[in-house]
């Protein structure tokens, strides 16, 4: 009998899983992972099998430092990928990137990449990124040489079924010949029509605004639970998710804290609307300041692909109003949209549920991104 062959994949600044869950689907195999927040690498931790040995919790300036205490580990890696978080590469910044203290990260990972030498790469981004795509091209002939042949992209979410407008930048490389510009050929083969914000939002329960200050650790079915029974309706979406896995967890589905005030904004919003609507006119508390705060509400349109989900939901979901409820959209909702499937289980604080599905790289995206250098 043959066995499957193993392609293993390391994963660098991999928050709570989105990319590697999706290269995961496409057949690589996780082999280490490198998160600094442990409560991201725990959320991590609980959807994979993976022993403690295959992590490293902590800085990668750290891991780099200490690089040769997993040769053994790191040895034979067909993938590395990862997003290196970039604050310092605007066009306006005329010094290089690598001369740029907020970008160490980057840095390191291109350090990474030298002493590991996988046979593929991915580094994802924001798209502004692709305003320095020379100076990125020769930072990695730098550290890597003359081997590696590398193309880019801005792939756009939506174009593989997310229902989300996510933009990211995508630069792909390797040391085994293979013509990148024929990999994002592949990845482009996957492309189908998106989703909407309906789709990722139907069958899911009711939930009531949470109206209690200060209790977040008390859970009743009415605003929300971390997990319960629940029979999904099998949709066209659910396949897209979860393939043909029969799923009966329902996680993550809890609504928040919202005073009066909000919730009669969300309530009177219709769809598509945002702060300098009529209908909120009389209760709208930063009338004065009405162009900087005109984004302050807003209510989705269930017609439409949802806005990126950012991470910026951890404060608030005053920009994510569910389009047919007083509330905003609960973490599970979110990780719908970002096409995580469901029994994907967040772990941690409610409001860092948000944080780590909205740093995530949408499953669906990972997966045709791997698909294609499969």
């Amino acid at each position: 009998m043959r066995t499957r062959k193993t392609y293993k994949m390391v994963d660098l600044f991999a928050g709570c899983g989105g990319l590697s869950l999706g290269l995961e689907q496409a057949g690589f195999t996780p082999w280490f992972v490198n998160e600094i927040v442990e409560q991201f690498a725990n959320t991590y931790k609980a959807n994979h099998s993976l022993s403690d040995k295959h992590y490293f919790v902590g800085d990668i300036a750290s891991l780099n430092e200490h690089i040769n205490d997993y040769k053994e580990m790191l040895d034979d890696i067909t993938l590395v990928c990862g997003g290196p978080p970039c604050q310092g590469f605007s066009m306006a910044n005329r010094q290089r990137i690598l001369d740029d203290p907020r970008n160490s990260l980057y840095k390191q990972y291109l350090i990474f990449l030298s002493k590991v030498r996988p046979k593929f790469f991915i580094m994802e981004n924001v798209k502004g990124m692709m305003n320095k795509i020379d100076e990125i091209i020769q930072n990695f002939k730098e550290y890597l040489g003359e081997d590696y042949l590398y193309d880019y992209a801005i792939l756009k979410a939506q174009d593989f079924g997310v229902p989300q407008n996510r933009e990211r930048f995508i630069i792909i490389g390797n040391r085994m010949g293979v013509s990148p510009q024929k990999i994002f050929e592949e990845i482009y083969k996957h492309k189908r029509p998106a989703f909407v914000l309906r789709d990722a939002l139907f069958g899911l329960p009711h939930l009531e605004p949470k109206k209690e200050k200060g209790q977040s650790g008390i859970e009743n079915i009415s605003s929300g639970l971390t997990e319960r029974n629940f029979e999904y309706p099998q949709t066209e979406f659910y396949r897209y998710i979860n393939g043909d896995r029969v799923i009966t967890k329902l996680y993550n589905h809890k609504n928040r804290y919202n005073n009066e005030r909000d919730i009669e904004i969300y309530r009177r919003l219709p769809q598509g609307a945002n702060s300098l609507h009529e209908s909120i006119a009389d209760i709208m508390p930063y009338k004065r300041r009405n162009d900087i705060f005109k984004d302050k509400y807003y209510k989705l349109d269930e017609s439409q692909i949802c806005k990126t989900i950012t991470s910026h939901m951890k404060f608030d979901c005053n920009m994510y109003i569910h389009p047919w409820e007083a509330r905003g959209l609960s973490p599970r909702e979110a990780a719908r949209i970002q096409t995580f499937p469901d029994d994907f289980i967040i772990t941690g604080a409610q409001n860092m549920w948000y944080a780590q599905v909205g740093n995530a790289v949408p499953v669906k995206l990972a997966k045709a991104i791997g698909d294609g250098i499969m």
